[in-house]
């Protein structure tokens, strides 16, 4: 019988793409348990839609700056070195806090450490891909979000427990233990890695340069990105999918649990299903998505989200019907677009400056998205449906964005 190509990537990985995907669930696994539970939590402790929405503002700005160090601090100190060092700074310690936390200024700390994870996201990133084969590439993303989605499957368990012992305990439980196997996580990444061929090559260019220097150097880097249309296109289906998981990420909960009246104990219900259709969409029709030019699927990905987005607001109270269909076309929606959208960003951006790259690229993309937290929780205050309206023209926007972008692609007869 022959296997499935998946799980032949799977067994056959090695090197740092094998560090990074088999560590992924002590990551996904705390993270899923608390997440859809996060603005309900800060809800429960006092806060307001529109604090929440300045947290998710104030912390996106600060993420600028991260994300402009992140390309120095990755060649200065290495893929490696970086990736363990940020990992704990903005995922360990924000945990904590988080478990800790009392009023704003709680989550406003853990708000502004977390930020830490732009420096960890680009150093991760280099580590995985720079010495991977590029006809993998969709393979391994693919396998990374997988691993996050099958431990998605232990989200109802915090549903239970909320609903014996309280949200607040149970938060207070999720966020000790995501302190714990994030640690873990970080310490085994390092352990099981190497050094990727170019950030030897950065180590050894930028070692005797101050990070002013260096700094200094992005001005070239930039003229370059400016004359490449294609990364300059990409960059903008990026800023359309931060500004839509900004506002999902933070308003989601509360539009289902206030404007819904969906018990919260039965959020973990909903990333239970969300995993389980991405997971049979991997499987069953990624082999088949990554043989065709991504043009196509990529922008029914955008217009599957635009109509997800249409059913979420348009649900009655207690519209499970509304909200299940919903979650299921966002899913196969996120399955399409987001292991695309990582190999278009791994082949398109130079291999040789990728880690200053990514830092100009997401560093303008968080710029621009920085606003969107403050103003999707002033519009939340007035209708729990209008982020989401936003969120539908900004999808309609990334679908013709794709298109554009695929159409270039087939013109230069480039093969993403």
């Amino acid at each position: 019988m022959r296997q499935h190509r998946l799980i032949a990537t799977l067994v056959n990985l090695r090197g740092n793409p094998r560090g990074c995907v088999y560590t992924e669930p002590l990551w996904g696994s705390p993270f899923n348990l608390y997440a859809p539970y996060v603005s309900v939590y800060m809800l429960a402790l006092g806060l307001t839609d529109q604090q929440i929405g300045l947290i998710v503002s104030i912390t996106m700005g600060v993420q600028i700056g991260m994300m402009l160090l992140s390309g120095v601090v990755t060649d200065k100190l290495g893929r490696r070195r970086t990736t363990l060092i940020s990992d704990i700074l903005s995922w360990s310690i924000p945990a904590l806090i988080s478990a800790l936390a009392q009023n704003f200024w709680y989550f406003l700390i853990a708000g502004l450490l977390n930020t830490f994870w732009r420096i960890s996201w680009n150093a991760w990133s280099c580590l995985l891909v720079e010495d991977a084969d590029p006809e993998q590439l969709v393979d391994i993303y693919t396998w990374i979000y997988i691993a996050n989605q099958l431990v998605g499957f232990i989200a109802p368990l915090a549903g239970v427990v909320i609903g014996s012992y309280g949200l607040v305990p149970t938060m207070r439980g999720l966020y000790l233990l995501a302190a714990f196997m994030f640690t873990l996580k970080a310490l085994t990444t390092y352990w099981l890695t190497s050094e990727t061929k170019q950030g030897l090559v950065r180590l050894q260019q930028t070692q005797h340069q101050s990070i002013f220097s260096i700094l200094g150097e992005y001005k070239g880097v930039l003229q370059a990105l400016l004359h490449s249309p294609q990364t300059l296109y990409l960059a903008a289906i990026i800023l359309v999918n931060h500004i839509t998981w900004t506002i999902n990420g933070s308003f989601w909960a509360i539009i289902v649990t206030q404007k819904l009246q969906v018990p919260e104990q039965y959020l973990a219900f909903f990333p239970f299903l969300k995993s389980g259709i991405m997971l049979i969409f991997f499987f069953a029709l990624i082999p088949l998505i990554n043989k065709l030019p991504f043009r196509l699927p990529l922008t029914l990905g955008f217009l599957g989200y635009v109509i997800s987005q249409l059913l979420l607001i348009s649900a009655p109270v207690q519209g499970y019907v509304f909200l299940i269909i919903s979650v299921f076309l966002e899913a196969c929606s996120y399955a399409t677009v987001t292991p695309l959208m990582d190999k278009l960003t791994a082949l398109t951006i130079d291999a040789k400056e990728r880690a200053r790259i990514q830092s100009i690229v997401f560093m303008v993309v968080i710029l621009l998205t920085a606003p969107f937290g403050w103003i999707a929780g002033t519009l939340s205050e007035i209708n729990k449906a209008l982020p989401f309206l936003v969120n539908m023209i900004l999808y309609l926007v990334g679908s013709g964005l794709a298109f554009y972008i695929g159409s270039m692609a087939q013109k230069k007869a480039i093969t993403i």
